[in-house]
C-alpha cells in the first residue's frame, strides 16, 4: 500500500464491483486505486497526467490492472464520455469516488473571476456532473455508493486558499442534497474529509519542519497522515458495511477537528 503497509479488512461485496475514481493515479487517489484492486474490484480512474507507469506497477504488485482513461475533469463532456466507457467496459459503476482536486494557495486579493471559476471547476463542479452521470446506472442496479472528497481546511477556517475552502464546504452541501434525493433508490452519498495527508505533492510544495510540527501539535494522534491512512475509510463507505450511512462527513485527520 502507498507509503505505509496498512491492514485493511476485506469487504466481500466489493469483489468484482465496478469502481470509478477521479485522480486515481497519484497521491491519495493512487492509494485508493490500490486499495480497491486489493479488494478484487474492477477499478477505473481518470486524471490529466499519464498514469501508465502506475498501472504497470499496480498490475505487477496486485495481479490486476486498473483501467486508466486520460481526462481533464473540468471538461465535462470528456468526463461523461469516460464514465460511459467505463460502464460499458466493466459494468454499471457501483462505486464513484470523486477525489480529484487542487489545493493551490492564493490570497483573496489576487483571485480573478477566471481563477475563481477554474477553482470551482476543478474542486466542485465535476463532482456534481460525475454523480449525475452514474446515478441512472446505480438506480437500475438497485443502488450504489458515492464518496465525495472534502477537506478539514474549511472546518478549521484556514486562510490561504479561500476558493478551495469554499468548494470544500460546498461539497458537503452537495453530498447531503444528493443523499436525500437518491436515498429511496438505495444510493448512498457521503463525504470524506482528510486532514493534512503527506503526499509527494504536499511534501514538495508546502511541508516544512516547523509547519508540520505545528500541525501535529493540533492532532490528538501525533503521527503524520499518509495516503494509506485514508483507504480504510473509503472502503468502508463504498461497501455494504456502511449500508445505513448516508449524507454524512467522515473525518480522518488524526484528531484535529471535532464533529458532532
Amino acid at each position: 500500500m502507498t507509503d505505509t503497509p496498512a491492514a485493511h479488512p476485506v469487504f466481500p461485496d466489493l469483489k468484482g464491483a465496478s469502481v470509478f475514481l477521479s485522480g486515481g493515479g497519484s497521491g491519495i487517489g493512487a492509494a485508493l486505486t490500490e486499495g480497491f484492486l486489493r479488494q478484487g474490484a474492477q477499478v477505473a480512474f481518470v486524471q490529466r497526467s499519464d498514469a501508465t507507469a502506475f498501472c504497470d506497477r499496480m498490475e505487477a504488485e496486485t495481479g490486476a490492472r486498473p483501467l486508466f482513461l486520460p481526462c481533464d475533469v473540468t471538461d465535462i463532456p470528456a468526463l461523461r464520455q469516460a464514465l460511459a466507457e467505463v460502464a460499458e467496459r466493466q459494468g454499471p459503476i457501483r462505486v464513484l469516488v470523486n477525489a480529484a482536486a487542487h489545493d493551490d494557495r492564493h490570497t483573496t486579493a489576487e483571485v480573478t473571476e477566471d481563477y475563481w471559476d477554474r477553482a470551482q471547476a476543478v474542486n466542485l463542479k465535476h463532482y456534481f456532473f460525475a454523480a449525475q452521470a452514474v446515478i441512472p446506472g446505480m438506480k437500475a442496479a438497485g443502488g450504489g455508493s458515492i464518496v465525495n472528497f472534502s477537506s478539514i481546511s474549511y472546518m478549521m477556517g484556514n486562510a490561504g486558499y479561500p476558493a478551495y475552502t469554499t468548494a470544500n464546504s460546498g461539497i458537503n452541501g452537495l453530498t447531503r442534497s444528493l443523499a436525500r434525493e437518491f436515498g429511496p433508490d438505495r444510493i448512498r452519498v457521503n463525504a470524506l474529509a482528510p486532514g493534512w495527508v503527506l503526499t509527494e505533492r504536499q511534501k514538495e510544495l508546502w511541508v516544512t519542519e516547523d509547519g508540520l510540527q505545528a500541525h501535529l501539535d493540533r492532532q490528538c494522534l501525533k503521527e503524520a497522515l499518509v495516503p494509506a491512512d485514508i483507504v480504510g475509510g473509503v472502503l468502508f463507505l463504498a461497501s455494504e458495511a456502511s449500508r445505513m450511512m448516508t449524507g454524512q462527513a467522515l473525518v480522518i485527520d488524526g484528531g484535529v477537528v471535532v464533529t458532532g
